[in-house]
């Protein structure tokens, strides 16, 4: 995490430069005093908001809601805000405590200090996994954000909250009830968690949040020269057909040459994961797994594409080849 450390007062830079002893492969961190800053810290926020993942001010914590207010926005994209006072007795964690990292930078701080680390998140005080945290640390992708807090306000008062799981894992949680079907929740289940790739759940009538886990591989091939535009509407209409979420896309896959197909690639950046390149020897040996076509052997020097692509990606096939307009998409889970 790269972070800024912002001091106001002499105590404060002294501190600052404490700090800089923190500066690790988990921290990376730059100390700014007020004073040697062309236009005060004020202005130095209004430039680096963004370019920073979080922010540690040495100062009282008003004069960090105050500058840091103009620019807040949303708890799933704000920087991590963290305040000590210039005497090194508190650590304070003030925003984004869970998807920005500020209640363990505070922890990081206050344990180096020797200072009281100060987290207000309910969750953290009663010993609660968060659901952001849980999210995190599995690297699911959240689909709706506004639907986390109701399900958290039933955890910190302590209601029976479910679990759907595709891969297993569970939430640190004393009162939470496993559920194998989601077409049979039991009434005993107040909320529910819900971990899946699916994109159609079916109706639920209880509050729930939806969490989608990266476990969708595509394996994908295209002729020369395809746009963007065509190959993401193939992968889309692909996962359509499968009722599968673009957000739980791992990883694509593809073969060496098609490794410069700027469609390909773009699609890729598009959906933010991985572009794996396999070689025309990691595909032979596994020939006579997939159907063939000879135009595709004539052409690049082996049968198929998609398929092994996927299948070297890893999972099991749920769609085992999608044609459309020249793109052909494998999917494997």
């Amino acid at each position: 995490m790269k972070l800024a450390c912002l001091s106001f007062t002499d105590k404060g830079r002294l501190l600052g430069e404490r700090l800089l002893a923190l500066d690790s492969d988990t921290y990376k961190m730059e100390h700014i005093p007020n004073s040697q800053i062309q236009g005060g810290i004020k202005g130095f926020l209004e430039s680096s908001w963004s370019k920073y993942d979080g922010f540690i001010f040495i100062s009282a914590t008003g004069i960090a809601v105050r500058m840091c207010q103009p620019y807040i926005k949303s708890k799933d994209i704000d920087p991590a805000i963290v305040v000590i006072d210039d005497e090194g007795k508190f650590s304070i964690s003030l925003l984004s405590g869970h998807l920005g990292g500020a209640n363990g930078i505070a922890k990081s701080i206050g344990d180096y200090l020797e200072a009281t680390t100060v987290i207000t998140t309910a969750s953290d005080n009663r010993g609660i996994e968060s659901i952001d945290m849980f999210a995190k640390e599995n690297d699911y992708y959240i689909e709706d954000l506004s639907t986390v807090t109701r399900i958290v306000s039933m955890m910190v008062n302590n209601k029976r909250v479910g679990i759907y799981t595709e891969d297993g894992n569970l939430i640190n949680y004393p009162n939470l009830i496993k559920v194998d079907d989601l077409n049979n929740i039991a009434p005993s289940v107040e909320g529910i968690i819900i971990v899946t790739s699916r994109e159609d759940i079916g109706p639920i009538d209880i509050p729930h949040t939806i969490l989608r886990p990266k476990n969708i591989n595509i394996g994908i091939g295209c002729r020369k020269g395809k746009e963007v535009e065509i190959v993401i509407g193939a992968i889309e209409l692909a996962l359509n057909n499968s009722n599968l979420s673009n957000k739980s896309i791992r990883a694509m896959g593809t073969v060496e040459i098609k490794k410069d197909e700027a469609g390909i690639i773009k699609a890729a950046e598009h959906y933010n994961c991985p572009l794996e390149i396999f070689t025309i020897e990691d595909i032979l040996p596994l020939e006579d797994m997939f159907q063939k076509s000879q135009f595709v052997k004539d052409t690049i020097g082996v049968y198929s594409v998609s398929e092994p692509c996927a299948y070297l990606l890893g999972g099991k096939p749920i769609l085992r080849k999608f044609i459309h307009k020249g793109v052909t998409i494998s999917i494997n889970k």
